[in-house]
C-alpha cells in the first residue's frame, strides 16, 4: 500500500482518542517497530485539523506508555502503568509464545511461559481501572488457540480466556491466522479479527528470491491437512495457482503425546512433478508435519519446496531443518516476527524473517482514526499490484 494510499484514507476522521501503545515485555522489539512508524506517519501527515483540541496528543515523539510488570521475591507479581491512560485509544501487544524471558522465584531462575504472558497481560488491563476510552488487544498468536474444541471431557481453554478479556473490559481483539476462527463464537458481541500474513509471504518471496515464478505452470499451494485448507485456498485465487492438500490419517486407538499419532500423510490434488511448491500452514511447532509433507512432494517429484507459516516455534530445535536443507528437501522457510525469533534462527540461510510491523501499524492507525480496516483484511488488491512490478 502506497504512503499516498495511507494520507488519503486517514484524513478527514477524527481519532478515538489519544493513542496509546502498551507492548508487554515479550513483544518489546516488535512493539518499538510499530511505534516507529506511526511516528513517522503522523509526523510526515497534513491535516488542517492537526491543531485542534480533538487532535491533542497527535504528533508525539513516541506512543508507548510507560509500563512494568515488576515481581516478588515470590514470583507474584503486578501491573503498574506510570503515565494517565484517561480517555486513551490503548492496543496493548502480547506475544505468549516468548520463552526467551525469566524471572525469578524464590531464587531460582522460572521461563515465562504462555500462561504466565497471559496473566501480566491481565495485569496491565487491570492496571487501567476503566478509565482508557477503548482498549484493543492485539495477541498475534490466540493464547490456548489449539485447544480450540472438546473432544472429551476436557478444557476449553482459549474461548474462557477470550470470554475474561471482554468481561475484563477489551473492547477489540486483533489476532493472525488463528488456528480455529470459530473461537470467535465465545464472544459474538465484541470485535475479533485474524488476519492472514499472505501478501507478507509473497513480498517475501519475490525479495528472496527472484527468479521464484508465480504462476499456475511453476507453481503449487500446498495445504498439510483439510484444517488449513481456506490458507491455500486464497493464495491459491490470489495467485491463480493449483492446489493440492495433504490429509493425516491417525491412529486413534492410541494417545502419545496428548494426540493421537500420524500414521500416514495422504495426497490429494493434480500432479506436482517439476515444479515448485509453497506449504501453506499456521504454525511449525516440532516441524514433524512439515518435513513429512516435503518429504512426500519430493516423492512425487516436486521442483523447489517453500515453506510458509505464520508462526515458527521450532519447539525441537532447527536442526532437523537444517538437515532437510542440506539434503535438498526444502528450498526455504518463511515466518513472520510475530512471536520470538532465536538469534540462532535469523542467521540461518534456509530462512526468510517475513516482518510484520508495519502491517501492524497501519492496523492501529486506521482503527484509531476509526477507519475501516476491511481492506487491510483482505490485501488481494495490494497482492495484484505486487505481482505487476515482479513482472516488470
Amino acid at each position: 500500500m502506497s504512503e499516498k494510499r495511507q494520507e488519503v484514507r486517514n484524513l478527514e476522521t477524527i481519532p478515538v482518542g489519544s493513542l496509546g501503545l502498551i507492548p508487554l515485555e515479550s513483544c518489546r522489539s516488535l512493539g518499538e517497530k510499530v511505534d516507529q512508524y506511526l511516528v513517522k506517519w503522523r509526523t510526515e501527515r497534513e491535516s488542517e485539523h492537526k491543531d485542534s483540541l480533538a487532535f491533542a496528543g497527535y504528533q508525539r515523539d513516541t506512543y508507548i506508555l510507560d509500563t512494568k510488570v515488576p515481581r516478588f521475591g515470590s514470583g507474584e507479581a503486578k501491573g503498574v502503568i506510570n503515565e494517565s491512560v484517561r480517555g486513551d485509544d490503548l492496543y496493548i501487544m502480547v506475544d505468549v509464545c516468548n520463552h526467551s524471558l525469566t524471572y525469578s522465584l524464590s531464587g531460582n531462575k522460572n521461563r515465562m511461559s504462555p500462561d504466565d504472558h497471559y496473566q501480566d497481560l491481565k495485569r496491565i488491563i487491570a492496571a487501567v481501572g476503566g478509565k482508557a476510552r477503548r482498549i484493543t488487544v492485539i495477541m498475534p498468536f490466540l493464547y490456548e488457540s489449539r485447544q480450540h474444541k472438546r473432544t472429551s471431557r476436557e478444557s476449553l481453554d482459549c474461548a474462557l480466556a477470550l470470554q475474561e478479556l471482554v468481561a475484563m473490559g477489551v473492547d477489540n481483539i486483533i489476532t493472525f491466522d488463528a488456528h480455529d476462527p470459530r473461537v470467535q463464537n465465545a464472544i459474538p458481541l465484541h470485535g475479533f479479527e485474524t488476519v492472514q500474513p499472505t501478501y507478507q509471504f509473497i513480498k517475501g518471496l519475490i525479495n528472496n528470491v527472484p527468479d521464484i515464478q508465480l504462476d499456475a505452470e511453476h507453481m503449487m499451494t500446498i495445504s498439510p491437512d483439510e484444517g488449513g485448507m481456506s490458507r491455500a485456498i486464497y493464495m491459491s485465487n490470489v495467485l491463480g495457482l493449483d492446489m493440492g492438500m495433504f490429509y493425516k490419517r491417525r491412529d486413534y486407538t492410541r494417545v502419545v503425546d496428548g494426540r493421537n499419532p500420524i500414521v500416514a500423510h495422504e495426497y490429494l490434488g493434480t500432479s506436482v512433478e517439476g515444479k515448485d511448491v509453497i506449504i501453506l500452514d499456521d504454525m511449525i511447532s516440532s516441524g514433524e508435519s512439515v518435513i513429512e509433507v516435503a518429504t512426500a512432494l519430493k516423492a512425487r517429484k516436486a521442483n523447489r519446496i517453500f515453506i510458509a507459516t505464520t508462526f515458527g516455534l521450532f519447539t525441537n530445535g532447527l536442526e532437523k531443518f537444517d538437515k532437510a536443507y542440506e539434503d535438498g528437501l526444502i528450498h526455504r522457510v518463511l515466518t513472520t516476527n510475530l512471536v520470538y525469533q532465536t538469534p540462532e534462527l535469523l542467521q540461518r540461510e534456509w530462512y526468510i524473517n517475513c516482518d510484520m510491523s508495519k502491517y501492524i501499524a497501519y492496523i492501529i492507525d486506521t482503527l484509531n482514526h476509526d477507519s475501516s480496516i476491511s481492506d487491510l483484511l483482505n490485501p488481494s488488491e495490494r497482492i495484484q499490484a505486487l505481482l505487476k512490478e515482479h513482472q516488470k
